[in-house]
Parts: structure tokens; C-alpha cells; sequence
């Protein structure tokens, strides 16, 4: 389907070239004085320019052209050259049939859509998952699902950091503790055992013991790195204590990851990635774009338009090491042989922007992808305490996110009890999905560049621009279906008649609008937008309008169609944001 404000440019673009004027004068948006009007159209103001005469009898002229037209109700010429516009009830509810009867309510699919990478996970094995990650999971769970639903094929990757110092301060901590584990044993040849000798609680503990011993014992740091190297370098028993590691963490990590209702396409790590280190510097050196720098192997992607100075990629450092940029562009030599993809997203703190633009230049420079590819990075604030700092536990430390988690489920449960609405053994799975819907909202609703502050008790609050509410406003609709005797039909609409009903419908018009934006933009807040108005003028609808308590029952199927397709497009848009509504609250 067309969309509803580009129909309406179509026939007011006709009635200018009908008024002797150019069609691209005519387009129209939105009313930004919707008490005057509807739409508006303000091409009379630059047309008056271009033919040198006045504005407003340029826009007498075209809205004569338009007082018959079906698709209007008022049309008028307004000083110094506004055209004022309201559509027909009967056009704007055959507009509004023909969306509740159309795949994804007319909304028409990306004619580009291709497949693509999204990156958005990036936690480091063997460490619990921490507020710092929330933002990634939430955010890219929704873009994931919104590029989906403009027709692409999107292969999430989790990119977890499984490769490394950390691998080697973890095995020297474990041999350290357990020094006659087969592991550490040069001349062990049989099978290592099939459970691992530590569980995922004892190895959270791990890490940070043996990451604050390096920094106070330089020959265990040294020792570290020699585990390190072992690793990487296939010994057996390092490898063998590597493999339990992965498996314990990935089976944690996807715990916590189910409990946020974010799911990943690829399990793939740093360590994937290492393969296609080699043979890939080795090409860019014969393409002769690496130079030596300090005794490092550098890319220059400084470029003659830049106004400030972007530094070398560094691929190589002095001591043989390689960085964060290597394996990124390793991983995405890695990708393009996996899933010839013709988009990759990566979503990461903001602060990591410089880093993406080199190895991007890097990877373009090195033709690992195409001069059109696009690569797109997409920074996100901070999740803020209310100090406006990082987001802390009360005794000071950086909280769990499982943790989090609990506190908000928890703190929703006991609302949900005190209102004694749901039923004591629904009151568990009604207290998570509220949980996630407050939690979730509350991030999405914020620009993904922006810093926000967590409030728990704003965030779970049943009224406002808050999950909760719009959750409230579908569970309230379903009440109204629930009860509704008969069947629903969407052929049913009517004509609207009230002001309440007829803002509804206008609502409703403007989904493909909301969804194109948040698309283009990669902002799931628009979405957040879209939906806190049209719960809003659901729930004046449902409060001006007798809609189980109608007589006619021709009228009240018409109500019952229009809070169907309310629904369901709510519905729809809190999936995209990657939550789900109750049947009670």
C-alpha cells in the first residue's frame, strides 16, 4: 500500500499542475496545528517565488481544484499561502479496511533488502553479563527484528571476546589452584576428562583474582601470557581446558540472553576469526598498503577530506602481538566467505566510533570488501544511574545483570500483587513480561546515541510514556474482544464519527510512516513513539466511545474492528521492540 500522506500529495501534486503549476509543490505532511487541521501543504509559499505572485491566491486556486474531491471533507487557502486539509471520513476508512486486511497493515518491503551481519553482542567469555551489556542486547535484538521485517535476511552475530590474555590469566589462575590437573601436564596422552573442573560461579570468580594478581605479580602476568601463547598456539591440554571454558560460558551466556528475549544467529568468537589472520595480512602486505611504524604493521587510512586526524590501523604491534582491529577485519574476511552479506551493522558503545572508522577504511582500502559495501557502525550512550553516572549497585560495584533483572521483576511482581488482578499462579509469567517490557521500553524509548537515566519506578510505571502502559492499553483491548459476543470482522470498519474515533484512524494511518523511519534510522524509538500515541488515542476512544454497551449492533462491530487492528498493530510493534503483552495485568 501507498503510503496515506504520499496519496494525498499524489492528488494535491495533480491539483497544482491542474492551477498551471510544477506537480513538486505539492507535497504534504502532517498538521503541526491539528486543531486547525489535518494535513497542510505549504508549496504555495516557494511556488510563489518561481511565478512571481502572491502565495495565497496561488493557494486559493488549487484548493478550488480540490473542493470536489472525494478524498476531502475541508480544503482551504489560509493567508499567507497554507493549504489547510482534512480527509473524508469515508476515505480515511477505507484506507484504514484496507490496512487491517493487508500483509503487515500495507507496509511495503525494503525494494533493496539484502542479507546482512549485525553484530551486537560482544561479552567476554568466563564473565557474568553486567548492565554494560544491556544496551547492546536490547538495542540490537530490536534493529535485528525491525530489518527483518522490511525483508531482509539479518544473521545476528554474538562476536563474543574468546581470545586472549584473559584465556591465559584464567588457565595460570586454574593451575595454580589445580596443578595436577592433566591439563598442565606435557606428557599426558590419554583423554581429558569430559567435566570441567571448575563450574560457571567459581569460574566468574576466577577472572578477577587472577586479573588483579597480574597487576600486583609480574611473574604470574608473565606466566599468563605464556598460557596465553600455549593456547593460541594448539597446545592439547590448553586447548582441552579452552573447550570447557566456551562450553560452560555459552551455556550462560545463553541463559541470560533467553531471560531478555534475545536470541543470536551466530555463536562465533574472536577466536574464529584467528585463521584468517595470517593469509590476510600476508595479502595486504603484496597489495603494498601496510607500512612499518615503530616497529609495528600499520594501514594509513588518513584521507585527503579528512579535517582531523585519523590514526594508522594498527595490525601488528612491536612485539608480534596482534589487536582488536585484526580480528575485527579477520572477522569480517571471515564473514563475507560465510554469508556474502551486502550490509554489516555493529553496535558498541559510542566511544569505540574512532576504532570502527579505521578498521572500516582499513577494510575497504584492503578490498576485503567492496568500495560500496556498507559498513555501519551504531554508537549507544550510557545507561545512567540517577547521579547521572554509570550505572552502579547500591554498595557501589557494577551490577549483574541477572541481578538487574530480578530487582525490576521483582519490584513489578509486587505492584501486580497489590492489585490482585492476575491470578496467583499467572502472577510469575505476568511479572516477567511486564518486567521486560519496563525494562526494554525504558532504554528503547531514548535515541540509541543518547545517555539516559534508569528509574525503576518511572520505568515501571502503569501510566506515561512507559512499557507498562502500553502493555496496559493492549491487555485492556483484549478485555474488550474477550467479552465482544460475536465474531471480528475487519470488513466492519465504519466511517468514523466522533473526533475520537476519527484521531484513532489518523493514527493508525501513520504506521508505515513510523516503521520507515525507525528502519532508515536505525532508531527503535521511533517506534516507541509511534505506539505511546496510538495507545493514547485507543484509550480516548475507549473512554469517549460505549462500545460494549452499544445497541446498534452494526456500530459496535465497527468499534470492535477498530480496536482489533489497534491491537494488533501494538502487538506487532512490541514484538519489533522485542517484548510481549499478558493476557491480564
Amino acid at each position: 500500500m501507498e503510503k496515506f500522506v504520499d496519496l494525498i500529495s499524489r492528488r494535491v501534486s495533480r491539483a497544482f499542475e491542474e492551477a498551471g503549476y510544477d506537480a513538486s509543490f505539492g507535497k504534504v505532511t502532517v498538521s503541526n496545528r491539528p486543531d486547525l487541521c489535518q494535513f497542510q501543504c505549504n508549496g504555495a509559499m516557494p511556488a510563489a517565488k518561481t511565478y512571481r505572485c502572491a502565495p495565497i491566491q496561488i493557494a486559493q486556486t488549487v484548493a478550488e481544484k480540490l473542493q470536489d474531491d472525494a478524498m476531502f471533507s475541508m480544503v482551504s487557502a489560509v493567508a499567507p499561502g497554507f493549504l489547510n486539509m482534512n480527509v473524508s471520513a469515508q476515505y480515511l476508512c477505507d484506507y484504514v479496511a484496507q490496512m487491517a486486511v493487508t500483509e503487515q497493515y500495507g507496509l511495503q518491503p525494503d525494494p533493496d533488502a539484502k542479507t546482512m551481519v549485525l553484530d551486537y553482542g560482544g561479552p567476554n567469555v568466563a564473565k557474568p553479563l553486567h548492565v554494560g551489556h544491556l544496551r547492546s542486547a536490547i538495542i540490537g535484538e530490536s534493529l535485528k527484528r525491525i530489518h527483518r521485517y522490511f525483508g531482509n535476511k539479518v544473521i545476528g552475530d554474538i562476536h563474543m571476546g574468546d581470545w586472549g590474555l584473559q584465556m591465559g590469566l584464567i588457565m595460570e589462575e586454574v593451575r595454580e589452584r589445580q596443578p595436577e590437573l592433566p591439563y598442565f601436564d606435557e606428557s599426558f596422552t590419554g583423554e581429558y576428562p569430559a567435566e570441567a573442573p571448575f563450574t560457571i560461579s567459581q569460574l566468574e570468580e576466577i577472572y578477577p583474582t587472577a586479573s588483579a594478581k597480574s597487576k600486583e605479580d609480574p611473574a604470574f602476568a608473565e606466566r599468563a601470557h605464556n598460557a596465553t601463547f600455549k593456547l593460541q598456539n594448539g597446545e592439547r591440554g590448553y586447548r582441552a581446558l579452552w573447550d570447557h571454558i566456551m562450553r560452560l560460558s555459552v551455556e550462560d551466556l545463553k541463559k541470560n540472553y533467553n531471560n531478555l528475549n534475545v536470541s543470536f544467529d551466530a555463536w562465533l568468537g574472536e577466536s574464529d576469526a584467528q585463521p584468517y589472520i595470517p593469509p590476510m595480512i600476508e595479502d595486504m602486505k603484496k597489495k603494498g598498503i601496510t607500512t612499518e611504524s615503530e616497529g609495528a604493521l600499520v594501514i594509513n587510512v588518513q584521507e585527503e577530506s579528512d579535517t582531523k586526524e585519523v590514526p594508522p590501523c594498527i595490525l601488528v604491534k612491536s612485539d608480534g602481538a596482534t589487536l582488536y582491529a585484526t580480528t575485527d577485519l579477520a572477522t569480517i574476511v571471515q564473514r563475507m566467505q560465510d554469508f556474502a552479506p551486502g550490509k554489516m551493522l555493529y553496535l558498541t558503545d559510542k566511544r569505540q566510533a574512532l576504532h570502527f572508522e579505521q578498521v572500516f577504511r582499513a577494510a575497504r582500502k584492503a578490498q576485503i570488501v567492496p568500495e560500496t559495501m556498507d559498513l555501519e557502525h551504531i554508537g549507544f550512550g550510557t545507561m545512567n544511574g540517577k547521579d547521572g553516572k554509570p550505572f552502579k549497585t547500591r554498595e557501589g560495584g557494577v551490577m549483574r545483570l541477572e541481578r538487574l533483572i530480578s530487582e525490576i521483576t521483582e519490584y513489578v511482581r509486587q505492584k501486580i500483587t497489590e492489585n490482585q488482578v492476575v491470578d496467583a499462579s499467572d502472577v510469575d509469567t505476568t511479572a516477567r513480561l511486564v518486567a521486560m517490557a519496563a525494562l526494554k521500553y525504558g532504554d528503547l524509548s531514548n535515541q540509541p546515541t543518547k545517555d539516559y537515566v534508569f528509574d525503576l519506578e518511572r520505568f515501571a510505571a502503569f501510566e506515561g510514556n512507559t512499557g507498562p502502559y502500553i502493555l496496559y492499553t493492549i491487555v485492556r483491548i483484549k478485555s474488550i474482544l474477550g467479552k465482544y459476543q460475536g465474531a471480528v470482522e475487519p470488513q466492519a470498519l465504519m466511517a468514523p464519527e466522533t473526533k475520537e474515533a476519527t484521531d484513532l484512524m489518523l493514527v493508525i494511518t501513520r504506521f508505515a510512516d513510523f516503521m520507515w523511519q525507525a528502519y532508515r534510522d536505525n532508531a527503535p524509538n521511533t517506534i516507541c513513539q509511534y505506539i505511546y500515541e496510538l495507545a493514547g488515542a485507543a484509550n480516548k476512544f475507549y473512554h469517549e466511545t460505549r462500545i460494549l454497551a452499544e445497541p446498534d449492533a452494526r456500530k459496535q462491530a465497527g468499534y470492535v474492528a477498530l480496536m482489533d487492528l489497534t491491537k494488533r498493530i501494538l502487538e506487532s510493534c512490541i514484538d519489533l521492540l522485542g517484548f510481549e503483552a499478558p493476557e491480564k495485568m
